[in-house]
């Protein structure tokens, strides 16, 4: 180029053809035609908007609009959506049946733990109308009284028609727990639904004003504790009530409630009306009902947490990108954050700017009450001005994990095509003794947000107030209105950081005038010499009524593992753990120590022990004492076979595959030692190799989990050595979609993988499938050296896969289907 004009040359590309020259224009043309478009199609949204701040309309007019237009789309969605689906029935009832959500299914259809129990809603439906008459008159004789009282503005407040309809509660399923509980108790989880034509209006007449609700829809799982069970009639001491989350719940309102549809507000009410139930029936909270005069109601109402769930929020790696510009040709990165809720309890992690490996490093500490049918569920988001974008989520068993007390492992995220994420997580039992207290301090002394004890602290009651509406500082504390001697019952929980250092303070305020009507204040220490950390009178109050009193139950609990977790113990949940490459993840024994920079333990190269083939699978030392799996890490086994196996061999095989080997010395031994395999004389240690694996299945994911770590002593193929993989299948699955298989390694006779594989299969299926594992020469394109190595089939049901094992496996095994 010379002052912006190009110099033809020979060769040169000959200039554009008319042809090419009226297509560039019509391009250009159809580019400016889509421009214009998009200008026209702004226009007429931003127009209005603009037509309406210059004539100065009213405000009303658009909230007037917005409710036509709410009640127009939710009545041409329902239409459009009942139309769509008879006519996608009636075409392709097949493909809709295969296309139905799992909650449109009862619960008994997919767990089979859970009974349909069809005789109890009939029972409900024969007892319904009695029902109704009872609801009626509760809301009649008490709801309507309080309501008149609580406000002086509300004195002409009435139901005028409370109607519950036709339709009674369901109950979709029953789950009765007959493992991990209390002897003396039954729990039970109840999936309700109700989808109800109620009719409830309210009218006040003082101010002409109507509302009420049209129909009702509930549902959630609803836990019902027995206990304790007795042996005398009725048996049983109590019945609890609660909710184990926020049940679904949709309003139709009518009247001047109807206000509440409206885009913005529909949600908000349902929402908060959630709220209310949940400071009644959602775990913690719970609706009590004694059966007998002796049972202590405080215990059952506000009972002791199961234990406190640590979760360390580690990091994640290879997540999606989901910010790109110019219409993804260019990528970008994510900003990712996290999302944690157990038991009702949320968390959100902070925000990583541009980065597809972050690092969080953040704890968080859950109060457990139950963890029957509890999950810890994590979900990861990139963080977007608009809308956050979905990087994937995970859901764990609390029951796995209360078992296994402390995990430290990768995860695979789940719903997206790539990303792990990292956590550590520590079940911390509630002891009453302080012997471990110093010990768990000594642990935490590095991490500030770390807790060592929990104060329980049941409020019951106060006496001697001045006459004044009375409240207590405490977060989402109850009021109680007109009365001096005011009566709470009501816990709360706090976790502590070292209780020698800190004190409680509790101060009784009035909620109308603000002002302080006493206060009190408790050393956390003094309850570390009592009897179980357990501190239950009334104390005086100070700057209060010479005998204001309030009345406190305080339990002190120490936060710690309930057992050490040891190598001796291998962990049923898939650990894993980054190599110092960083390219695979390998299962690592789970110790009290480890921490999520430990390194990974290197297979040893030197066989470790000898096994006959009856016995028990059980790794020995070399004193010949029994080493249990975890202990010995990656151990090394090598299993002798049996004379019947050594026969099988088929002789044109392995001729085949050493006429494909270009090296004479190691043509010669490779005959050699096939010789000896077909003779069975002369048995040789390590005949074609060994490849070294690791097999667990994880009950928790229903998936097969398969680690490929090593080669050694393979047979070179040529004077440049082997470039080997390996192939996995888990047989009788063959399809391309069931291949599993590692990457190639080039000119090494010992190559080392430690690659992470996964089937997905059931325990019940598993013992009737077996793992097909194949070593390769991969080569170059249409290279004759592209041959099997070898091939064994590993047996998937006699051992015990749930534990897992490690071991290598010689070339008799390997090369026992060799062809």
């Amino acid at each position: 180029l010379s002052g912006g004009q190009t110099e033809p040359t020979s060769g040169a590309t000959p200039s554009s053809s008319p042809a090419e020259l009226s297509r560039d224009s019509a391009s250009c043309t159809g580019e400016l035609t889509r421009t214009w478009l998009q200008f026209a199609k702004t226009f007429v949204i931003i127009f209005p908007i603009y037509v309406l701040g210059y004539f100065e309309f009213s405000f009303s007019w658009l909230l007037i609009a917005l409710t036509i237009f709410f009640f127009w789309k939710r009545n041409t969605r329902c239409k459009n959506t009942r139309l769509n689906r008879a006519l996608s029935i009636f075409e392709q009832e097949d493909t809709v049946k295969q296309e139905l959500e799992a909650t449109e299914l009862p619960s008994w259809v997919h767990y089979p733990d859970v009974e349909r129990v069809e005789w109890l809603n009939k029972t409900v439906k024969q007892m319904w109308p009695y029902v109704c008459q009872f609801v009626e008159k509760l809301f009649k004789e008490t709801i309507e009284p309080a309501i008149k009282e609580a406000n002086a503005h509300l004195s002409t407040f009435s139901f005028t028609k409370i109607d519950l309809g036709d339709q009674p509660l369901r109950i979709n399923g029953v789950k009765v727990y007959s493992e991990n509980v209390d002897r003396r108790q039954i729990i039970m989880d109840l999936q309700i639904s109700y989808v109800g034509n109620t009719e409830i209006d309210v009218d006040v007449k003082r101010y002409y004003c109507r509302a009420g609700i049209k129909s009702i829809q509930l549902h959630g799982v609803l836990r019902v504790i027995l206990e304790p069970l007795l042996g005398n009639m009725p048996l049983v001491g109590a019945l609890s009530l609660f909710f184990l989350k926020k049940p679904l719940l949709d309003i139709n309102w009518t009247g001047l409630t109807n206000i509440l549809d409206i885009p913005g507000l529909n949600g908000f009410s349902d929402h908060m009306i959630q709220d209310i139930i949940s400071t009644y029936m959602v775990l913690p909270n719970r609706i009590t009902v004694p059966l007998i005069g002796e049972v202590e109601l405080a215990q059952l109402r506000f009972p002791m947490p199961k234990g406190v769930l640590r979760i360390h929020f580690l990091e994640a790696q290879n997540l999606e990108i989901k910010d790109t510009y110019l219409g993804g040709l260019i990528k970008g990165k994510s900003d990712p954050y996290g999302m944690l809720l157990v038991c009702n309890q949320l968390f959100r992690s902070k925000t990583i700017k541009e980065c597809l490996h972050p690092k969080w490093n953040e704890v968080y500490e859950a109060l457990i009450y139950e963890h029957s049918g509890q999950h810890l569920e994590i979900e990861l988001f990139d963080e977007d001005p608009d809308k956050d974008d979905f990087l994937g989520s995970l859901m764990i068993d609390l029951t796995e994990l209360h078992k296994e007390q402390k995990v430290d492992e990768w995860f695979d995220l789940e719903e997206v095509t790539t990303g792990k994420l990292h956590l550590r997580l520590e079940w911390l039992s509630l002891y009453p003794s302080a012997e471990k207290l110093n010990q768990v301090l000594w642990s935490i002394r590095a991490n500030d947000n770390l807790s060592s004890t929990l104060l329980v602290v049941y409020l019951d009651s106060a006496s001697n107030l001045p006459v004044r509406t009375v409240s207590c500082f405490a977060p989402d504390f109850q009021v109680r209105y007109k009365t001096s001697d005011p009566l709470w019952e009501e816990a709360f929980h706090f976790l502590i950081k070292n209780p020698h250092t800190q004190e409680l303070e509790i101060e009784v305020k009035d909620s109308k005038h603000k002002c302080s009507l006493g206060c009190m204040r408790v050393a956390l220490g003094s309850l570390l010499k009592e009897a179980d950390m357990t501190l239950n009178q009334q104390f005086p109050l100070q700057n209060s009524g010479p005998n204001s009193t309030l009345k406190l139950k305080m339990a002190l609990r120490v936060l710690c593992l309930e057992k050490e977790v040891t190598s001796s113990q291998p962990s049923s949940v898939r650990v894993r753990r980054t190599s110092q490459n960083n390219t695979c993840m390998s299962p690592q024994p789970q110790t009290a120590t480890s921490t999520s920079n430990s390194k990974v333990i290197q297979p040893s190269h030197n066989p470790s022990c000898t096994l006959a083939p009856d016995t028990p699978q059980e790794k020995r030392g070399l004193d010949g004492s029994p080493v249990r799996i975890a202990e010995a890490g990656r151990s090394v086994s090598s299993l002798e076979i049996s004379s019947l196996h050594k026969n099988q061999f088929h002789r044109d095989s392995m001729s085949s595959l050493a006429s494909d080997i270009s090296l004479p010395s190691a043509t010669l031994e490779l005959q050699q030692r096939l010789q000896k395999l077909q003779n069975g004389s002369g048995l040789s240690k390590y005949p074609l190799g060994e490849v070294q694996l690791t097999i667990r299945h994880s009950s928790q994911r229903n998936k097969l989990i398969v680690v490929v770590h090593a080669c050694r002593n393979l047979i070179a193929l040529t004077k440049d050595g082997l470039d080997p993989y390996i192939r996995l299948y888990l047989l009788p699955d063959k399809s391309r979609s069931g291949r599993r298989k590692t990457s190639t390694l080039k000119k090494t006779l010992n190559p080392t993988y430690d690659q992470f594989f996964e089937f997905s299969v059931s325990i019940v299926e598993l013992h009737r499938r077996t793992l097909d594992v194949a070593v390769k020469n991969g080569g170059r394109l249409l290279s004759k050296h592209k041959v099997l190595l070898g091939k064994a089939v590993v047996d998937l049901a006699g051992e015990d896969i749930s534990k897992g094992w490690t071991r290598w496996c010689d070339s008799h095994s390997f090369v026992q289907s060799l062809f």
